[in-house]
Parts: structure tokens; sequence; C-alpha cells
């Protein structure tokens, strides 16, 4: 009688525990979100392992089968290469904020004007991510077009794997300037911002997301919401409009 009352016990609080217990999610993401996303996994409900890294790379991984389970980049024409590759399935896509673009120097640097940076220049280079390859570069290489200053600049340029190692050029001294989107220089005490780019003159900045798996669906409903809006908006993202 003992056994079976105990059995019995045994099997009720059984079933008052989740009968399987989340696993972590995996999310792959550019460079320029870290920060903002450890922040917002830190309110998830499950664990979240964060993979950051260039846009380009990260594609390049998820077409490969990397074992991600969210793919955030910085760039849609990157999700739309993974899309061609049907690593994504069409209509999976969600933007889940915005950026802009801005010149960066040291943190006592005086602001300057677009036509001012070749003379400020001088002889250091100015460090931006690879124009090919890494969405910031991409942007900032649109941007230096249209305000006729790639020809002058395009042989002094220090192209980096991702936004963030830009960053640190500069925050080393080992650039004068860089490129690099607003939020990141936000983060960065030891650079300040010496030109606002105009937004008019690149493409817009969106970071657009896919689920690989429902336990990655579930990760982006979580970003949907109004307290991962708060998060993006305290780090400087701008609102997220169709």
């Amino acid at each position: 009688m003992t056994r079976i009352l105990l059995l019995l016990i045994g099997l009720s609080l059984g079933s008052a525990l989740p009968s399987n217990a989340a696993g972590p999610v995996t999310v792959f993401a550019a460079a320029s979100l870290r920060g903002v996303l450890d922040d917002i996994a830190a309110q998830y409900d499950a664990p979240v392992v964060l993979s950051f890294g260039g846009s380009g790379a990260i594609a390049r991984q998820i077409a490969a089968g990397a074992p991600a389970d969210v793919v955030i980049l910085a760039n849609r024409d990157w999700m739309a290469w993974l899309q061609s590759r049907r690593a994504v399935a069409q209509g999976q896509i969600t933007t889940v904020a915005q950026n802009r673009l801005v010149v960066i120097g040291p943190a006592d640097a005086a602001s300057i004007t677009a036509q001012e940076l070749p003379a400020r220049l001088g002889d250091s280079r100015l460090a931006m991510g690879q124009r090919d390859a890494v969405p910031a570069g991409t942007y900032a290489r649109e941007w230096l077009t249209a305000a006729g200053l790639w020809d002058a600049l395009k042989n002094q340029l220090a192209e980096t794997d991702n936004v963030r190692a830009a960053l640190a050029l500069v925050a080393r001294g080992e650039t004068a300037f860089g490129v690099v989107y607003a939020t990141d220089a936000a983060a960065e005490p030891e650079v300040s911002v010496v030109y606002e780019i105009p937004q008019g003159l690149h493409s817009p900045i969106r970071y657009p997301a896919a689920a690989l798996t429902p336990d990655g669906q579930r990760f982006l409903d979580h970003l949907a919401r109004e307290g991962a809006a708060a998060v993006f908006a305290s780090y400087g993202y701008a609102q997220v409009t169709p």
C-alpha cells in the first residue's frame, strides 16, 4: 500500500513538470546587434545562444547548414540570397529594427562636413566594413559614391570583416575616421560622431530576420513584443516601419 501511495505521489509531481525542458535557442545575428540582443535574450524564458558576425559570413554559414534557429542580418540582399538557395522560405522574413549610418572619429574630434573628410583624413585610413560582404560597408560605399567621394577615398579604406571591427580601429586610434552604425557609435565611449550621413544617400538600413525552426519562431515573436521594442529603442534603433 505504501509503495502504491509513493508511486501515485511521484506520478502527480511528474505531471506538474514540463514534459520537455525548453532547450537553448541559437541565434545567428549581425555584429551590430551585439548588446541589444544580449539584453533582449536575458528577458526570454529559455536559454539563448547568440552568435555574432558579419552578415555575409553568417548567410554563408546558414546556407551551408549551420544549426541555427533564427538568423538576423543587416541587409536584405543577403537574406534574399538565402531565399534563393532555399535556406529561408519565401514570405518568412520580418524586419526587427532600423538603423542610421554615421562617420566617427576620436572622442574629442570636432564635427566635419562630408567634403572636408578627404583633407581631414590626410594619410590615415577610413575604417568601414568590407564593401561587398558587410552591409555597413555596402551602405558606406553607396554614401561615398552618392557624395562624390568614392574615387578620392577608395584607396584609403581599412575594410573589416564586420562593423564592430571598424569601430574598434577608430576607438584604438589606428584609423582617423570610420563609417559605422549610429548604435555602434553610441556604445563606444572612445569615439564620437563627427558627421551624420543623410539617409537618402544610401539604401534603408533594416534588419531582416527569419525563423528556421519552431523554437526560432517563438523567439522572433518575443522580439515583436513591447518589451523588446523598448530595448531596441533604448539602444537607439529606429522604430520599424513597413
